[in-house]
């Protein structure tokens, strides 16, 4: 049985890399979520802070509000260093059922990679860590997606290492 991988990845670009071998691969899953779900959950992430975050339900605000004030900058500094970790929730509009499509998955998350990348203004501040710089919020996404795709291990021989770089970049 395959464990998760460590992944860290230096840019967008080489995250989608990651998940078209995924699909050309094939892939044992680790964790709960299939590509899909995966890709899916990421391309909603990577647009929300270009087009707004889902509203946090009433009775949370203020346990949001709480960690942002207190040790949501703590929070961040820890993911940024350690990686994100296994097991916390997530807002449920931005977890897909199984089964999906993982090609159309794919696409999606290769469009909203591109849109994040190229947006020119600042992000909208994160519900938990508050405004964050372009570099952190990038330094976020990132993590985010080393943090999923961890989960799923190629089939090619287990081969954890992408392919090289396309010549173009997102």
């Amino acid at each position: 049985m395959p464990t998760r991988r460590q992944l860290r990845f230096e840019s967008l670009d080489a995250a989608v890399r990651d998940a078209e071998y995924l699909l050309a691969a094939g892939y044992d899953r680790v964790g709960r979520w299939d590509l899909a779900q995966c890709l899916d959950h990421l391309a909603a992430w990577l647009t929300y802070p270009v087009d707004g975050f889902p509203r946090t339900p009433l009775l949370l605000r203020p346990v949001f509000a709480l960690v942002r004030a207190t040790a949501g900058r703590g929070m961040l500094t820890k993911y940024l260093r350690e990686g994100m970790p296994a097991g916390k929730p997530t807002m449920p509009q931005s977890v897909t059922t199984p089964g999906g499509d993982p090609a159309a998955a794919l696409g999606r998350f290769r469009a909203a990679a591109g849109r994040f990348t190229a947006h020119a203004g600042e992000y909208l501040p994160s519900p938990l860590f508050g405004p964050l710089t372009r570099d952190e919020a990038l330094r976020v996404q990132l993590a985010h997606c080393a943090h999923h795709l961890s989960f799923l291990v190629p089939k090619a021989s287990h081969d954890t290492t992408p392919p090289p770089a396309p010549a173009a970049a997102l």
